[in-house]
């Protein structure tokens, strides 16, 4: 799978259910996490990399940071598109950049970036990316062109 190429613009589709909203019908702001979280998991599985092999290797990936901004909350039954893009990487950590769009017309709902740190499954300490995720966030992660804000620290 290391010759595979895929378009570090990631898109899962995603339908809101009548349990991720509030008595209002609207996006309760917990669940863009879960959204969030899928979309960069499936984007990991698109690449070829098996998070079930990783834990069988102790290894775990963990939130570890994240900033995110709420422009047009999301309703009962909308189509949504969430996108995960790595921006950046560094021994232990990956940058991704997400979006939670509305499919109807793709305006953005909520914007985010978020880290990723990879641990010991057994300690929770951290530890080297395997090698496997570090090629694909190599030919994923496109050169900066602007300053990260999460990278600098």
């Amino acid at each position: 799978m290391a010759d595979q190429l895929v378009d570090a613009r990631f898109e899962l589709p995603v339908r809101v259910y009548i349990e991720d909203t509030d008595a209002g019908g609207i996006v309760f702001h917990a669940k863009y996490l879960h959204f969030m979280e899928r979309a960069r998991t499936e984007w990991v599985r698109s690449c070829g990399v098996g998070l079930r092999a990783g834990l069988a290797d102790n290894i775990s990936y963990v939130v570890q940071r994240l900033n995110l901004h709420y422009s047009i909350p999301a309703k009962l039954d909308d189509e949504l598109l969430v996108t995960a893009e790595p921006e950046a990487f560094g021994r232990v950590w990956m940058d991704f950049r997400q979006r939670v769009i509305r499919a109807a017309d793709r305006k953005l709902l909520c914007d985010g970036e978020v880290r990723v740190a990879c641990v010991a499954l057994d300690t929770g300490r951290p530890r080297r990316l395997p090698e496997n995720m570090q090629e694909v966030l190599g030919r994923n992660v496109r050169p900066p062109q602007s300053t990260n804000r999460m990278s600098q620290e």
